[in-house]
């Protein structure tokens, strides 16, 4: 998501793509805004300053965290340590969504994936 706002190259052509196509829908985890926030605030990474307005101008639809996801999460075989990675593999298995990402962790978990 990072990545798009920046419109970085280090996504990809394909997630680029599937991600500004306007008949996808696009989630964000609020995992993801809260380790972007976390981050952000200890000086490891740039962030939009009105991160809600910013995915609200770009389409991208929140993902809550559940109680079911922190369960499932918390029962993933141990491939992965990353809390914030193990509770989107969790949303995706339960949401049946696909991650965008470059951490091949993911594939151990089964879920569907469009590499970043």
């Amino acid at each position: 998501m990072l990545w798009w706002l920046e419109d970085s190259p280090a996504l990809g052509q394909a997630a680029r793509a599937a991600i500004g196509k306007g008949t996808n829908q696009v989630f964000v985890s609020a995992a993801s805004a809260w380790e972007i926030e976390i981050k952000a605030a200890l000086g490891k990474l740039k962030a939009p300053r009105d991160l809600e307005k910013a995915l609200a101008l770009n389409r991208f639809e929140p993902l809550s965290m559940t109680v079911g996801h922190a369960i499932a999460a918390g029962r993933l075989p141990r491939h992965h340590e990353d809390p914030f990675d193990r509770m989107l593999i969790a949303q995706s298995k339960i949401e049946r969504l696909t991650v965008v990402t470059s951490d091949r962790h993911f594939t151990l978990y089964g879920v569907n994936i469009l590499a970043a």
